[in-house]
């Protein structure tokens, strides 16, 4: 075996890993992608003699370039309207495929994503590798340019904001279908009641509709406010929405699985919705390939 074969190898068997750490910093598969391709490229490239540890020097390699790129999309998105939410990962909620199961299982949450949204990309790239990961701090310096101890105030400072914003979801997902079919049930018959029993009191609902959107708007908070926008704005399409697996928790899907017109993620926790994030972008829409 060459070397560039030997590379090659080393680099399949760190492609999963270097996937999901590029997918929660970036929150977009296909840019995900295009991280851990580019980090590909670069180990190619490398001298055979300096890569004497190809998984950590990928996985520092993908960390910088997914700075680079998070500080390059928000320049890009310093005047976007409305709510920018990461591209989901989106299934069939009766999948049977296996692979896309676990795929699905080990993919973080939609409002966990909108969070880490919140961090700058040194303290996002420092608790995803240490409290996701589980990367030593004394590895994880030299890729944020600080020392081990200040690595570890950039992890420790960014749990504490995760912690106080994105709250803890129900794991049981045959509880989360009662509580989607329950909010599909009401929202079909117009029900501002029973809409109000399944929201939580301080629920968040998010949604995305992409740059220079009329209905584009700040989150809206509170269950009657939510109630009332669902009421006014989501019941003629809530005969339309089925459930999906979006990012491993129950969700739903608007429209063929083809060509979804939205996906929503719904955050459960203590039996409520406490999270609604509403994707009807139709570019990053047209990204999703939904698993069957």
């Amino acid at each position: 075996m060459t070397d560039s074969d030997l590379y090659a190898f080393q680099f399949e068997q760190q492609r999963a890993h270097l996937q999901a750490i590029a997918y929660r910093m970036l929150g977009s598969v296909g840019e995900a992608e295009d991280a851990v391709q580019e980090a590909w490229l670069r180990l190619s490239r490398a001298d055979r003699g300096a890569v004497t540890n190809v998984g950590g020097w990928l996985t520092t390699v993908v960390g910088r370039i997914c700075i680079d790129m998070l500080r390059a999309r928000r320049t890009r998105n310093e005047e976007y309207t409305g709510t920018w939410i990461p591209e989901p990962v989106v299934s069939d909620d009766d999948i049977t495929n296996p692979a896309q199961q676990a795929e699905l299982a080990d993919t973080v949450g939609l409002a966990l994503l909108v969070v880490l949204e919140l961090l700058a990309p040194a303290e996002r790239l420092a608790f995803v590798l240490h409290d996701m990961f589980g990367v030593s701090f004394e590895e994880i310096a030299p890729i944020v340019d600080r020392s081990p101890a200040a690595a570890r105030q950039l992890a420790s400072r960014a749990r504490r904001r995760v912690r106080g914003a994105a709250p803890t979801p129900d794991a049981d997902l045959a509880a989360q279908r009662r509580v989607v079919n329950a909010f599909l049930a009401a929202s079909r018959a117009g029900d501002f009641e029973a809409l109000l029993e399944i929201l939580d009191p301080e629920v968040v609902f998010r949604i995305d509709t992409g740059r220079d959107h009329p209905f584009a708007r700040p989150p809206i908070i509170g269950a009657e406010e939510v109630a009332h926008a669902v009421m006014a704005r989501g019941r003629p399409f809530a005969p339309q929405g089925r459930l999906a697996l979006v990012n491993g928790a129950i969700g739903v899907l608007v429209g063929p699985a083809q060509a979804p017109i939205a996906v929503a993620g719904c955050t459960i926790a203590n039996g409520r919705i406490v999270a609604l994030d509403l994707i009807i972008d139709r570019q990053k829409l047209a990204k999703i390939e939904v698993g069957l």
